[in-house]
């Protein structure tokens, strides 16, 4: 883990879930552990996450809700800029739209969304003002309470990116199989 701020944001890394939708589909193992392109998700999520410069965070101790899990990742790096909350079953985002969401934050965005196509993804940005509700939260829902208020009062900025790995999350193995595709098209255009 990268935690020395420097007055950047901090990609928090939520890895608690349990993947449970994931072995219902068929998967027999851990989803983050799953491979893709000769590594695993965590493994390409974790690589885009380095690439960005960006300080970050891994939990993954387990927690029995998305809002439990990113209270806690929130707590452990409180002293951070802001926070780009990153599911870690998100193998396929670019370090350029980590970069830029986190870019979004530092001008002054309360929150920051990237968009593809029409289309809300992750990471989703929250500035330093949203700590203590980011801290507060319990249960499965993870940030989307505090998204929803903000959202509400106007103040979410969207980032248009390039950049569909904001919307392939890894729930199901027909998931990862579009996921696979999707980096073997990649790495083709490279």
């Amino acid at each position: 883990m990268r935690t020395d701020f420097n007055d950047l944001p901090c990609i928090l890394i939520l890895a608690s879930g349990r993947g449970e939708r994931f072995r219902a589909s068929g998967g027999t193992m851990y989803k983050l552990s799953a491979p893709l392109g000769g590594s695993t998700v965590l493994e390409h999520t974790l690589a885009a996450v380095r690439a960005s410069g960006l300080p970050w965070h891994v939990e993954d101790a387990g927690h029995p809700g998305m809002g439990d899990s990113l209270a806690a990742a929130v707590r452990a790096t409180a002293a951070a800029s802001g926070w780009l909350v990153l599911p870690a079953d998100l193998p396929l985002v670019m370090p350029q739209t980590l970069r830029l969401v986190a870019d979004a934050l530092r001008a002054g965005a309360a929150a920051a969304q990237p968009v593809h196509a029409g289309e809300r993804g992750h990471p989703v940005g929250f500035g330093p003002a949203c700590g203590p509700a980011l801290m507060a939260l319990r249960g499965p829902q993870g940030g989307a309470p505090v998204l929803k208020a903000l959202r509400e009062a106007g103040a979410v900025v969207p980032v248009e990116v390039d950049d569909a790995g904001v919307l392939a999350d890894i729930d199901t193995l027909d998931d990862l199989a579009r996921a696979e595709v999707l980096l073997r098209a990649r790495r083709g255009s490279a």
